[in-house]
């Protein structure tokens, strides 16, 4: 007898493997990586993908190496990435590690090109947020907002000829500065364009510092952090598990428990900030 999910795990393995009933799951011919991931592509390309509202895979070469690069790039974008990419990749060294991220050179030099181009889609994407009046909450949000205006002014200072237009490019070229500035934090955006106002360097105490320290960021009371629409659900999921976990503990101390609810606090309120931000003529969602 096995769980549940073990039967599940071998059925989807027989499937992607194309393995006959009564033929060994696992053997060698069956599971090389070339046809496991084409196997892999066709089925989340196919109807049973589609049906479940998977992305599609493009076309091109799929192989450990590329998927493991992607990996790597995507766990160094977090705070403490460099750490988590070597762990998680069973790396020897942090220098190891610092191949696929921000150091100049050979595959880090195509790293820190990638991670500048996806902190410039995420500015430009908040810009176009911010034209739809969908706008940032946060202490940081006011300089934000101050930023954007900016740039609209920038942009209207433009003599549109009869052959030119406002184009994406022209906009990107106008927030490239401020795409310089942005760190991802976990729930949050950190516009780190003056050290003096970083709390997370102040509670280091570290103000000389030329980048912040994310893990101890504390988003809701950080001058230049900002809260955007995709946050909201890591909030709401932080103040569910806070209720569920700690209020609804009812071994839990009055230190622990007045703790819990300030974080639970926190985090509703950073909710609400933010449906109010998207929505200002409208009530907070619940």
């Amino acid at each position: 007898m096995v769980t549940e999910d073990v039967h599940r795990s071998i059925a989807i393995a027989q499937a992607l493997t194309d393995t006959a009933p009564g033929e060994r799951l696992f053997a060698k011919a069956s599971n090389n990586s070339g046809r496991r991931y084409t196997a892999l592509s066709s089925w989340v390309n196919g109807e049973y993908g589609q049906r479940l509202g998977l992305e599609p895979i493009p076309d091109g070469p799929n192989n450990p190496r590329a998927l493991r690069r992607t990996l790597a790039m995507a766990i160094a974008q977090r705070p403490h990435g460099l750490m988590a990419v070597k762990l998680h990749l069973k790396h020897v060294s942090v220098a190891t590690a610092e191949g696929y991220a921000a150091r100049p050179g050979g595959h880090q030099a195509a790293f820190a090109a990638e991670e500048e181009a996806e902190h410039l889609r995420l500015t430009v994407a908040a810009y176009e947020d911010y034209q739809r009046g969908i706008l940032p909450s946060g202490q940081g949000a006011r300089d934000l907002i101050s930023a954007f205006k900016t740039v609209d002014q920038a942009l209207e200072r433009h003599d549109a000829g009869p052959v030119t237009v406002i184009d994406d490019r022209r906009v990107e070229r106008v927030l490239k500065a401020k795409a310089k500035t942005l760190h991802l934090g976990v729930g949050n955006y950190c516009w780190f364009s003056d050290p003096g106002k970083a709390l997370c360097l102040k509670l280091a105490g570290t103000p000389d510092a030329d980048e912040p320290l994310m893990g101890l960021c504390d988003s809701a009371r950080c001058p230049q952090a900002t809260h955007h629409p995709q946050h909201r659900q890591i909030w709401a999921a932080h103040a569910d598990n806070t209720q569920a976990v700690f209020l609804g503990n009812p071994r839990l101390s009055k230190p622990e428990q007045a703790r819990a609810q300030a974080a639970f606090d926190r985090a509703t309120r950073i909710v609400a900030d933010i449906d109010v931000a998207d929505h200002p003529d409208e009530e907070p969602r619940s």
